[in-house]
């Protein structure tokens, strides 16, 4: 035995084996990027890995019998000068090498994601629709002024923020229902299965200088039939009791679950300040989309500067503050701006939110975001994930933000249910979707990629 483990020594098998060990690893990663592109089918890859682990016992052999000298590839000879070699130690080295492959194979398919992930993450193209399910699509202006359409856009954003505050609704994402900003006409049983849920509601609104009118309706999408419908017609002053007035009565319909808590946050006004709330609309869509737009950094820019101004007109704006900090953190993590005075602008906006209400899910979770992106500290982060999640149980920022930490610690199966999640919420979002298919792809589970 020693002496074959001189001569692996002598002849530099032990360089060969993990020179072929660092190339197979690279050859692995290469192929598993480079066949999906080409929409191979899942069997090769693990064909083309065992064709890898194949080459390994031939590498030894072949760094046994062989050596690059000066004069180029020749035979090794043995210890005795001789260029014969002994067929019993040529068989050793093969089977040790084949074992080691068998080994590191065997190792690889057990630990490997696409083996364990867990079966408990929903089928994310799953056809059950939940009876508690809901979208709020655009409201429709009736003003006579194009104005108008971003106040009745105000309108509906804040119905749907209230909705998604109660748990036992599954409520749809802003960014998808904006698709359906000109839905007239369009079959509701389809929109009610592409996205997913049991009822929309859709409505239109009317400003006048000192007086609103807002019209809603509530259709079951199983149905295509209108369950329900209000008017409001009241001083512009009362928007937010508007909207949560409304807000409460389709709970009531869908006949979900509000705790107090939640009722109380309903009823909660964001802001006195309207002007300040219109400042703060317009920058919420651009943190957002940020994945979205041509030119983040300017646009996230626009985003602290409008944000600054609503707090100017009302210093105890916490949402303002929290989607001021969430601007600052991506500035600073996208790279755009990654100076330590973003980093302290970004820890003193969502500060400021927490002084103000140190309850508040929406400063929880900016504050999660600036420990993730501006310290990588993903304990802290999820510390203050868990610390949120009871108040944001249909917000995708959420579960986008505890999928990205998750697969950063290597928590694939909980990174995956966070995203399938987000999905649910937001699927006709492509970043929401992309970012599921990545984590598939990363998982080497490419079939499932194909979302």
């Amino acid at each position: 035995m020693s002496s074959i483990l001189t001569e692996l020594k002598r002849r530099k098998v032990y360089r060969v084996a993990l020179a072929y060990g660092i190339f197979a690893s690279a050859m692995i990663q290469i192929g598993g990027t480079i066949l999906p592109i080409f929409q191979a089918p899942h069997w090769t890859q693990q064909v083309f890995i065992v064709l890898v682990a194949a080459g390994f016992p031939v590498s030894l052999i072949l760094g046994w019998l062989y050596d690059i000298t000066a004069e180029g590839i020749r035979r090794t000879p043995n210890a005795k000068g001789l260029r014969v070699y002994s067929k019993r130690q040529l068989w050793l080295v093969g089977i040790a090498g084949t074992s080691i492959a068998a080994v590191a194979l065997a190792g690889y398919w057990f630990w490997h994601p696409w083996q364990n992930a867990t079966e408990e993450t929903s089928d994310v193209s799953s056809n059950a629709i939940p009876t508690k399910s809901i979208a709020v699509l655009p409201f429709q202006n009736l003003s006579p002024d194009n104005a108008g359409t971003f106040f009745a856009d105000s309108v509906q954003d804040q119905i749907l923020t209230n909705l998604a505050k109660v748990s036992d609704l599954k409520v749809i994402s802003h960014i998808s229902v904006q698709q359906y900003r000109n839905h007239l006409g369009e079959n509701v049983r389809e929109i009610g299965r592409q996205l997913g849920v049991a009822y929309i509601l859709e409505g239109t609104v009317q400003r006048a200088p000192n007086r609103l009118r807002v019209n809603a309706k509530l259709i079951d999408t199983r149905t295509d039939s209108q369950i329900w419908a209000e008017s409001y017609d009241r001083d512009v002053a009362d928007l937010f009791v508007i909207q949560s007035d409304l807000a409460q009565a389709i709970v009531n319909q869908l006949q979900a679950k509000l705790s107090p808590q939640q009722k109380a946050e309903m009823e909660e006004t964001p802001t006195r300040d309207l002007a300040a709330f219109d400042l703060y609309l317009q920058a919420k869509e651009i943190v957002d989309t940020y994945t979205q737009l041509q030119d983040p950094g300017s646009s996230l820019l626009k985003a602290v500067r409008l944000l600054d101004e609503a707090t100017e007109r009302d210093p105890n704006f916490v949402l303002a503050y929290c989607y001021a900090s969430r601007a600052h953190n991506l500035l600073y993590f996208l790279d755009l701006d990654p100076t330590p005075k973003r980093n302290l602008l970004g820890e003193a906006a969502v500060n400021n939110a927490l002084r103000l209400r140190p309850n508040s899910a929406e400063a929880h979770l900016a504050m999660a975001d600036h420990y993730f992106r501006c310290h990588r500290d993903y304990e802290r982060a999820q510390e203050e994930l868990a610390i949120a999640r009871p108040g944001l149980p249909n917000s995708v920022p959420f579960f986008n933000l505890s999928g990205y930490i998750n697969r950063r610690q290597g928590h694939w199966s909980e990174a995956e249910r966070d995203f399938a999640t987000a999905v649910k919420l937001d699927p006709r979002n492509p970043n929401a979707v992309n970012l599921l298919a990545d984590t598939f792809i990363l998982e080497r589970r490419f079939p499932e990629a194909k979302l």
